[in-house]
């Protein structure tokens, strides 16, 4: 019997025995080799939204094993090695037809292949649900990696990686010898820092108040910490109404601020449009860091052979399914970069 974690009616987290159906047209049954425990998931359990009502089986962040694939699928076969990306495109919006894939707000997914055992359907977590130890997704959203990285390491590509990384490269468009910032240092914030530095930025700034957040984004290259002045491009992955703020001070003349974080519930973010206007400021919003799975995901692990990507450091434990409480607290508490659930 399968088991993962779920979110409950009576919004009540624990693991669950759940029954998969068989894969249909499109789609693969995934065996879920490990998967990264997300601010995005902490955000489900306390804020859940309409698009994730529970019962919900969480997580996002994965990687794993092909078991089964079903009618039509062509990217990959059983026994591939695959990373479960969240985002890839649906092909046929309005975005998609124009040649904007990165901007594609309709993944594909699966509905109603997840159950508990009482016989009722489960929302999948980004249409994914990898806080189990297999899962139904749409072909689509499996990419095939190979052998070349471990478990532990792979399946933060799912989305910290690629959402820091892909802020700095493909959302922002940092350029050779721009000065950057970076508020909040966590798994997303250090993967901006590395995406930075990839993109060859001459200064890093790194924000947080606590100091071992400043000393790990040292360690992914961070070149300074505290706040910078006058920078090209400031990322706000905390996304309150008072970062946004520090942000945009932070800036220079026509200076961008990358607004990463999840927002909560009914706040707002007053901005002094005169400054606005004099200093031309822009004010972008990174979804995932716009990544695209298909093509990211394979650039990410070889710049992770290479050695300018470091994946390894990011992971502070390894950690069962019965764990994923203390992972919570772990993360609000601010004592992990990213906590990794081994299947």
């Amino acid at each position: 019997m399968d088991r993962g974690v779920v979110l409950t009616d009576t919004r009540r987290l624990g693991v669950e025995e759940i029954v998969l159906d068989p894969p249909g047209a499109g789609e693969v049954v995934v065996r879920i080799e490990a998967t990264g425990v997300c601010h995005s998931d902490l955000h489900a359990v306390e804020a859940a939204s309409a698009a994730q009502r529970p019962p919900l089986l969480l997580g996002h962040e994965a990687a794993g094993v092909v078991e089964e694939i079903g009618d039509d699928v062509t990217n990959v076969d059983a026994g591939d090695r695959v990373v479960l990306g969240w985002r890839s495109p649906c092909g046929h919006c309005r975005w998609c037809v124009r040649g904007d894939e990165r901007r594609c707000r309709t993944p594909p997914g699966v509905r109603d292949r997840v159950r508990l055992r009482d016989g009722r359907s489960l929302a999948q977590s980004l249409q994914l649900g990898t806080f189990a130890t297999r899962t139904v997704v749409h072909s689509a959203a499996a990419i095939p990696i190979g052998d070349e990285l471990p478990p532990e390491q792979a399946c933060l590509l799912g989305c910290a990686v690629a959402t820091g990384v892909g802020s700095a490269l493909y959302t922002a468009a940092v350029w050779e010898g721009a000065r950057v910032g970076v508020i909040g240092c966590g798994a997303v914030g250090v993967s901006v820092v590395q995406g930075a530095r990839i993109a060859g930025a001459s200064e890093i700034y790194a924000v947080d108040l606590d100091q071992r957040k400043l000393d790990a984004a040292q360690h992914f290259g961070a070149t300074h910490t505290g706040p910078g002045e006058k920078l090209d491009f400031v990322f706000d992955v905390v996304g309150r109404p008072e970062t946004v703020a520090q942000g945009l001070g932070m800036l220079g003349y026509a200076g961008t601020l990358v607004y990463i974080g999840l927002p909560q519930p009914d706040t707002a973010a007053v901005v002094d449009l005169q400054d606005l206007f004099d200093r031309r400021l822009r004010l972008v919003v990174s979804h995932g860091g716009d990544h695209w799975p298909a093509k990211d995901f394979p650039q990410l692990v070889a710049w992770a052979r290479e050695g300018k990507l470091d994946l390894e450091g990011m992971v502070t434990q390894t950690i069962g399914l019965d764990e994923v409480d203390r992972a919570f607290a772990d993360l609000e508490a601010g004592n992990v970069i990213r906590s990794v659930i081994l299947i």
